[in-house]
């Protein structure tokens, strides 16, 4: 024990010493002065798509659509934290009158610049690291969707006079404002309100409806960080059945008119999702079905938990669609050059399927398939394919890549690999390089060659990459 007396002697003579000592304070550095954020976040395939400045937390969206008058009034409360100090700051929203911004409870001016963006000025810089909430209030008649790579992407009116929103890369900007760029990941949750006898739908889990004054309002929350791609609002005179997965998760399946052709594929959910998980590790969604639309869009989208699908789908598709909630949404591309880490695993999920479920024998059809692949095909790169060509090969040479890699790191490896990557990555973003390089850690193996061979050249890979001897245990 040390004699109080002498700590206090000491402590006052040290206090005398070091405020003789102390120098004057140094002036801090000015703030840096307030800057516009970028009307891009940076991806070189789209220098337009999503912006910068800001990194989004979470989306709040309040919308009333009319099937009749095809008439949308929405209010949607961005909450982000600045990145830098922002004197101005851009959103993505396509259409619509905007009546009104206000950034932090104060009225902000706003202009719209070229097809797609919405410049927000704030009263106010806001200050880096800070907080803030933008909220807009906006009304008109969606944009009608326009073509894509895959389809249509953007609003579509059904058969039965109902709508939906969805496609990729770019659709939430068709009926909200956003930061649409996968790379800014937010939760989301939506207030729909629709005429009595219709039923809105979303993502995430749906609270109780309630109906007044002849309108029917029903609230959907995804909590997990989603990509604004994902989103999806779907419009119509669904029939919705629910249940659950064994461990309590709820599934959602609602059908349009006209699609019960679907409802056979549907009730396989549950068994599809078990089976993944078997592959893949636990599901990482918070909801689980699917949106069976009647209607010819020309592809489905793994719309997060909820996948949305045209009419007439088969269980292969099912598969593929719920196999991108780890690959492509909970584990989310960093710039759309990545596309392979979606599209080559969940395509190589139905050849997983085929093999534990049907005794499919895959060595022997990826020899059939590498023997009769078309020459364009084998032109098209799977990374870095250039922007306008992200969906050309990844369906068809993806999973053959997949499977090469899969012989080439032998079984024990790939399996690992399939669970680690979505597991380390969960609710984040990740690219190719950074794939490649896990792919070398988990197998233990230069992958340099055949990553070059496979993914990044346009030729046939050669024999030592397309037939690879399978590691001897």
């Amino acid at each position: 024990m040390v004699d109080r007396r002498i700590l206090w002697t000491s402590l006052g003579g040290l206090a005398c010493i070091v405020a003789a000592c102390t120098s004057p304070p140094v002036p801090s550095e000015p703030a840096p002065a307030p800057t516009h954020g970028a009307a891009g976040i940076g991806d070189e395939y789209y220098p337009e798509a999503g912006n910068g400045g800001y990194d989004v937390d979470r989306y709040e969206l309040d919308v009333r659509y009319d099937p009749e008058r095809g008439q949308l009034t929405g209010e949607a409360t961005v909450t982000a934290r600045a990145t830098q100090r922002l004197s101005r700051l851009n959103l993505d929203l396509r259409g619509f009158t905007v009546s009104s911004v206000e950034v932090d409870g104060a009225i902000a001016d706003f202009a719209r610049e070229g097809g797609s963006e919405l410049v927000v000025t704030p009263p106010e810089s806001l200050d880096e690291g800070s907080v803030f909430a933008t909220r807009v209030r906006y009304e008109g008649k969606p944009v009608a969707a326009k073509a894509g790579q895959l389809g249509g992407n953007g609003w579509y009116r059904t058969p039965s006079g109902g709508a939906f929103v969805f496609g990729e890369p770019q659709s939430a900007s068709f009926w909200y404002p956003v930061n649409e760029h996968p790379r800014d990941k937010a939760a989301f949750s939506l207030t729909a309100t629709v005429p009595k006898g219709w039923t809105a739908v979303s993502i995430g889990k749906s609270g109780k409806s309630t109906t007044k004054e002849g309108w029917t309002t029903t609230t959907w929350t995804e909590p997990d960080p989603v990509a604004s791609y994902l989103t999806v609002f779907a419009v119509d005179r669904f029939d919705v059945e629910t249940s659950e997965l064994a461990d309590g998760t709820p599934v959602r399946n609602v059908f349009a008119p006209g699609a019960d052709d679907a409802r056979d594929e549907a009730a396989r959910t549950a068994e599809i999702v078990e089976y993944l998980e078997s592959r893949f590790g636990d599901y990482p969604a918070s909801t689980a079905g699917g949106i069976y639309l009647d209607s010819a869009t020309g592809f489905a989208l793994e719309t997060q938990g909820t996948p949305t699908y045209p009419s007439g789908p088969d269980v292969d598709l099912l598969v593929h669609e719920i196999a991108h909630q780890w690959y492509g949404n909970s584990v989310s591309v960093h710039s759309w050059a990545d596309i392979c880490l979606n599209e080559c695993f969940a395509s190589y999920a139905t050849w997983l399927w085929a093999e534990d479920k049907h005794g499919a024998d895959l060595d022997s059809f990826y020899r059939e398939r590498v023997e009769t692949m078309h020459a364009d095909l084998w032109a098209e790169p799977l990374y870095d394919m250039g922007a306008g060509n992200e969906f050309g090969a990844v369906y068809v040479k993806g999973p053959l890549a997949v499977h090469a890699l899969r012989m080439r790191i032998g079984d024990e490896s790939f399996d690992e690999l399939l669970r680690r990557w979505p597991a380390e990555h969960a609710n984040g973003n990740a690219s190719w390089e950074e794939f490649e390089d896990f792919a070398e850690r988990v197998s233990g193996q230069d992958l340099d060659e055949f990553f070059q061979a496979w993914f990044r050249d346009t030729e046939r890979p050669a024999d030592e990459h397309l037939h690879p001897a399978r590691p001897r245990r």
